[in-house]
């Protein structure tokens, strides 16, 4: 089968990682260490697992910073290579292990990728998977597969930059029969944003300070607005796609993320009623502020600012995936006495009395808010057209898409 698969190489990881945000704008596809192969179609690790071929797969964040070095070396020991990356999918079922019941060949369904212990057929499960959070799985180097964190980074799972993955029958939802691929790809994401909008609560007076308006940003917006939020939402957007589309999913107001720190800064104090006091030497010190971040881009600038800018006893919750954090002064976490919230991936949260597992409840949101979320989503590449997929999701300042996707097997799409 066709796929994309990734082989990391050492030499090259440093030559990316000395490049850095140069290699980002310049893509070209020649250095990533990730190429078009023909490769044996993944077995079914027991008969508890099915087949998919995917439709449509969507490339994340997580992807990009792993193609191009932007992450740390933190996550390797939990991977195993070579791995087939894409685990944002829509995809119709092809092979059925013998002990399922619950599924038919050709049902169209998603992917719940995170590895945990019912997947590894681990019993008993630990501590997080029995509290259903199988994202935080402490077994993720053992069981029936090989080491990985999600589908995407398991060599025995391949991914849905392919024709074909596998994946264990309690990580597939049925897609309802009215939402179409194009929404159904975002899913996975969503509920990303989903958990990270439950992670905290807002009142109709609060200012919510959404930073980053790339994809989880602006899904953000959509999640906090499809719960319930009532607070006033200023969202940092960097080009004029991201505004447009922050404004439609519910934005209040917007502002700029480019310009002299000097500038920034007078701008967003002015929105969200807070002080900008300059030291002796440094960055200013902000008083007053948001009451919630959510920092949606995790870079060193991204959460130096939202330290900032969320007042005394505020809360920021961290829903972009980090690299190192350099030259981040963290004294305004102790001096405001800041709560810091990571979300990563899904899990149970509190929602309208009682709780839901964010997957499950991004599905049930997407019939209502499906079709404003579909212009998100780019028209489809062909996998022999990686770089320029690749291309377009790094630069997304000129390719205006917010979510650059494959079609693998989508009759019709666009």
């Amino acid at each position: 089968m066709k796929a994309l698969q990734y082989r990391k190489s050492i030499p090259r990881y440093l030559l990316l990682k000395l490049a850095g945000s140069r290699f980002r704008r310049l893509y070209t596809g020649r250095m990533a260490p990730l190429a078009l192969r023909d490769i044996p179609e993944p077995k079914l690790p027991t008969q508890q697992w099915i087949r998919i071929r995917p439709r449509l797969a969507g490339i994340c964040g997580s992807d990009l910073a792993t193609i191009c070095a932007k992450g740390t070396p933190y996550l390797a020991p939990v991977t195993s290579m070579p791995f087939v990356m894409g685990h944002e999918l829509v995809g119709i079922v092809t092979e059925i292990g013998r002990d399922i019941q619950a599924l038919t060949v050709g049902d169209r369904v998603v992917l719940h990728p995170a590895l945990g212990c019912r997947v590894r057929g681990i019993e008993p499960p630990c501590d997080s998977c029995q509290h259903g959070r199988d994202a935080l799985c402490r077994n993720v180097t053992r069981g029936d597969i090989a080491r990985g964190i999600q589908t995407g980074f398991c060599r025995d799972t391949g991914g849905g930059f392919s024709e074909s993955l596998v994946a264990h029958q309690s990580q597939v939802y049925r897609v309802p029969d009215e939402l179409e691929d194009r929404v159904a790809v975002l899913i996975e994401p969503f509920a990303c944003a989903l958990h990270g909008a439950l992670r905290v609560s807002t009142g109709e007076g609060d200012t919510v300070l959404v930073i980053g308006c790339g994809a989880i940003g602006l899904l953000t917006i959509a999640a906090l607005r499809a719960v319930g939020c009532r607070a006033r939402i200023v969202a940092v957007a960097r080009y004029d796609h991201q505004r447009q589309h922050a404004l439609s999913l519910g934005a209040d107001e917007l502002i700029e993320a480019r310009g002299s720190t000097r500038e920034r800064y007078a701008a967003w104090a002015r929105t969200v009623n807070a002080e900008v006091l300059d030291p002796e030497f440094g960055k200013p010190t902000v008083i007053g502020g948001a009451d919630v971040t959510f920092d949606c881009v995790a870079s060193s600038q991204t959460i130096d600012d939202s330290l900032r800018f969320t007042k005394s006893a505020g809360t920021i919750v961290l829903v972009g995936m980090p690299g190192i954090p350099l030259g981040v002064d963290w004294t305004p976490l102790w001096f405001k006495e800041l709560t810091i919230h990571a979300a990563y991936a899904y899990g149970p949260e509190r929602y309208a009395g009682g709780t839901r597992e964010t997957f499950d409840l991004g599905i049930d949101l997407m019939r209502t808010w499906g079709p404003k979320l579909a212009p998100l989503v780019g028209p489809p590449y062909e996998l022999t057209d990686y770089r320029a997929a690749l291309a377009s999701a790094i630069n997304t300042g000129q390719s205006r898409i917010v979510k650059t996707v494959f079609a693998i097997d989508s009759p019709g799409a666009t």
